[in-house]
């Protein structure tokens, strides 16, 4: 597809890539770090873009940010063509992983640091870099040093000094990979908070797929510099497209299946056997081999009776708020998280698996 082909950009869209690849390297040899890619981040939204190491998702951050060129195609910022801009021309903020604080500088001194450059004078940009501190709740802070700060806290520091720039677009890469994990799922929370409170425009990168799923409007998972899948979390989650996707999206076991094709409008919809179970395929799927993605929660544990899955309980482990459970069965072993605590199964116990109308899907083998 040629540029020319490519509809225009959308006001409506804070960031838009058109056809963008990027390959370090001049030769036509050198491989595709970003291949081609295209999609949009509405304004006032998140956009996760997640992967595996590897997978372009920090390289199209850094292109968004103007730090790296693209090799080919367009990329707009609210609309406008900012392919060719640096960093400075595009009203841009990142939010580093190692924070990126001067350690010499009080709280304060951190957040005017980026305000000075913007022609205020110097009391407003000291009534502006207090009122962005108490925007992310560090308040009474202003004096002390980074070293004095703990990880969330400095994190903060880190977003009231983008966010003091008023930028158009904020662009965070792996923000909370220096964080444990319970001050991590409270930093995702503010974050998101924040974001849409401010309708901020924010593209995030992450190799966690529990944060993706947490914060996001939009995911876009990436794989080898090509986009595998993007929508919705729960729609990447439920209906992933992709053996990859449905693999990397959160825990699943994949099975060898057989689909039956849906028949005709009016006809039987598509299936797939799963052993003695049945699961719905989607209709665009053709009839023949594929794999069925099962998450660990979709498994409904009965009695052994003749329906179902036949299984027998090999390990158990207590973890407070759940059970997790394999079994054996013809299937293979069976992976299966449970809420059902107070009564948990003995080793040994016989059981038949059904499974959930969520948390199964069906892809092309």
């Amino acid at each position: 597809m040629t540029l020319s082909s490519f509809p225009p950009p959308l006001a409506s869209h804070g960031i838009e890539f058109q056809g963008v690849c990027k390959r370090f390297g001049t030769a036509d040899s050198d491989p595709l770090v970003v291949d081609h890619i295209s999609f949009a981040v509405p304004r006032g939204t998140l956009t996760t873009i997640l992967g595996p190491s590897g997978c372009g998702k920090t390289t199209t951050l850094r292109m968004i940010a103007g730090l790296e060129s693209p090799t080919a195609g367009r990329i707009f910022i609210d609309g406008h063509d900012v392919t060719t801009l640096g960093p400075a021309q595009r009203n841009v903020s990142l939010v580093f992983q190692s924070y990126a604080l001067f350690p010499h500088m009080n709280v304060i001194d951190n957040v005017c640091y980026g305000l000075r450059m913007s022609g205020l004078g110097k009391a407003q940009v000291r009534e502006k870099a207090r009122a962005m501190l108490d925007t992310v709740g560090l308040h009474g802070l202003d004096q002390r040093r980074p070293a004095e700060l703990s990880g969330g806290q400095q994190q903060r520091v880190a977003l009231a000094r983008a966010l003091a720039l008023e930028p158009a677009v904020l662009l965070f890469d792996e923000p909370l990979s220096n964080l444990d994990a319970r001050l991590r799922r409270a930093m995702r929370e503010e974050i998101r908070t924040l974001q849409q409170r401010l309708s901020l425009t924010v593209a995030y990168v992450t190799h966690d797929q529990s944060e993706a799923l947490a914060v996001s409007d939009q995911i876009i998972v990436m794989n080898k510099g090509a986009i595998a899948q993007r929508g919705a979390p729960s729609e990447l989650y439920e209906q992933p497209a992709s053996e990859f996707v449905a693999g990397f999206m959160g825990e699943a076991m994949l099975f060898e299946g057989t689909n039956q094709a849906s028949q005709p409008p009016g006809g039987a919809p598509g299936h797939a056997d799963l052993g003695p179970l049945r699961v719905p395929s989607p209709p665009s799927l053709a009839s023949g081999p594929v794999k069925i993605a099962v998450r660990p929660e979709a498994w409904i544990i009965g009695p052994a009776t003749t329906a179902g899955l036949a299984a027998r309980l090999t390990k158990r482990t207590y973890l407070g708020s759940i059970m997790e459970y394999t079994f054996a069965s013809a299937l293979g072993e069976i992976f299966v998280v449970s809420p059902l605590v107070k009564a948990p199964l003995d080793v040994g116990a016989p059981v038949s698996l059904t499974l959930a109308d969520h948390g199964v899907s069906v892809v092309a083998g």
